[in-house]
């Protein structure tokens, strides 16, 4: 914004605290501040040190739908989808509605990607830089944190996002970090058994993570078969991720389908870095129970029904081993696989898998 702009919204700012405390607070007027630019509206509304503060009766933060509302969404439009199909588009878009209005009837995920995406035309070929610019002054340096951010699964600490992004420590990162939070594109948690100052953060906006794997290097007036692009490594290796960050977003599903919507719990990813004692490894979703009980969770997105080699089975006990040797935990260890279409029991999977979920838990 320019100072002009910065001027304009001074100025309106202090004649608006005027207005309502003085004419308004003495009538029945009620005034509904809405929009996309959720940090702006909590630095300038709720958390206002001047004419505006402690007088917000009530907030409603809008969050995106989740995979059960993006169903009825469709099923409210006559758009018959199936869970793998609309998982598809989830990951590609999340739960925005301005984005799932545009996908249409009659297409599969993948056409509507394909249009949506891809085409020069399609609303998401370039809605990446019209999105952090209408909510962010100085947007390149929140895009910058952004694809920091998008090029590693586990997340970056402050000190890996200053070497990556060359943002000074102390200009203004804190607080870009803090909005990116609040405005729903990054998530930030402990992981299990460290502190504070490990805090990771980690990109959590579907579109956002789409964009920059997939989108942002097409020259602008070339069009990309999604089609073809869906068969490749890259793909398998994103959707898996994409599926991971999805759980994460829906652990109350996760939860209600383990039986376990009661108990209080903490939800973790774990990484343990290899040393001259331990191997590395890497748990995508842990969720720390109240009941003395740790579900392990391995996040699979698969086309088919998952069947569980011996490699893997050897790979989840390696995994059980090296967290409950690194964390020293005395409780009981659940493994809970979930996957798209659920799985194949066999001799690798007997004895090892305790609870198993397919895509549907997330509805």
């Amino acid at each position: 914004m320019n100072c002009r702009g910065w001027q304009v919204e001074i100025r309106f700012s202090h004649r608006f605290c005027y207005f309502w405390n003085s004419y308004a607070a003495k009538t029945n007027i009620v005034v509904v501040i809405c929009g996309s630019a959720t940090a702006w509206m909590i630095q300038k509304i709720i958390n206002d040190k001047g004419g505006l503060h402690n007088r917000v009766t009530r907030r409603i933060h809008l969050q995106p739908f989740t995979l059960s509302e993006t169903e009825a969404y469709f099923q409210e439009r006559h758009i018959a989808l199936d869970r793998y199909q609309l998982l598809l588009l989830y990951m590609t878009m999340g739960g925005i509605p301005h984005y799932l209005g545009q996908v249409e009837s009659g297409k599969s995920a993948v056409q509507n990607i394909d249009d949506i995406c891809f085409q020069p035309q399609g609303l998401l070929r370039t809605e990446f830089d019209n999105l952090y610019g209408s909510l962010f002054n100085n947007p390149d340096r929140y895009e910058s944190i952004i694809s920091a951010l998008s090029s590693t699964w586990k997340g970056m600490s402050r000190t890996e996002v200053i070497a990556k992004t060359k943002i000074l420590d102390g200009g203004g990162l804190t607080t870009m970090l803090q909005e990116l939070e609040q405005s729903g594109f990054i998530s930030s948690y402990i992981p299990f058994g460290k502190k504070k100052k490990d805090t990771l953060f980690r990109l959590t906006d579907c579109y956002s993570l789409f964009y920059l794997k997939f989108i942002r290097d097409i020259p602008a007036k070339e069009t990309i078969s999604w089609q073809s692009l869906s068969q490749t490594q890259a793909w398998i290796t994103w959707s898996g991720y994409a599926f991971e960050n999805i759980c994460f977003q829906h652990v109350d599903n996760i939860k209600a389908a383990l039986g376990i919507a009661g108990v209080n719990t903490n939800q973790y990813s774990f990484l343990a870095k290899p040393t001259e004692e331990n191997e590395g490894t890497q748990i995508d979703l842990l969720i720390d129970r109240q009941d003395n009980v740790i579900s392990l969770c391995e996040v699979k997105f698969y086309r088919d029904e998952l069947i569980l080699t011996k490699a893997e089975a050897d790979s989840l006990r390696r995994k059980t081993s090296i967290f409950r040797r690194v964390t020293g935990t005395k409780k009981q260890i659940f493994i809970v696989l979930i996957t798209t279409f659920g799985l194949i029991k066999n001799k690798h999977s007997l004895g090892l898998v305790d609870n198993v979920l397919d895509m549907n838990a997330l509805f």
